[in-house]
């Protein structure tokens, strides 16, 4: 039976192995797909490569702001610490908004 070491070198050695075949292949197959669009005249337009277009997102104005530090929170999400203070002790949200 074989020792833990020599296993482990067994290992490594067919994960080197496996990783050659496999860069290997993909040269192949990279280079029969590169015959192919030469071939047929295709582009990568035509196979829809490319990046995606990332979303773009909407920046939302401040819909209302504290008047201590200036801190603003556009009404989405969670109510900020501060508003929930304030309202805590009996201000009202209005006071706070953005004119």
């Amino acid at each position: 039976m074989a020792s833990y070491k020599e296993l482990v070198a067994q290992a490594e050695k067919l994960m080197r192995q496996a990783e050659a075949a496999r860069k290997a292949e993909i040269a192949t197959a990279v280079a029969e797909i590169k015959a192919k669009m030469t071939e047929y005249g295709i582009t990568l337009a035509d196979l829809g490569g490319g990046a995606k277009a990332a979303k773009s997102r909407k920046v939302v104005s401040a819909k209302y702001r504290n008047p201590a530090n200036g801190d603003t929170w556009s009404g989405r999400g969670r109510v900020p610490k501060w508003l929930v203070a304030f309202e805590g002790v009996g201000r009202k949200r209005e006071e706070f908004a953005v004119k």
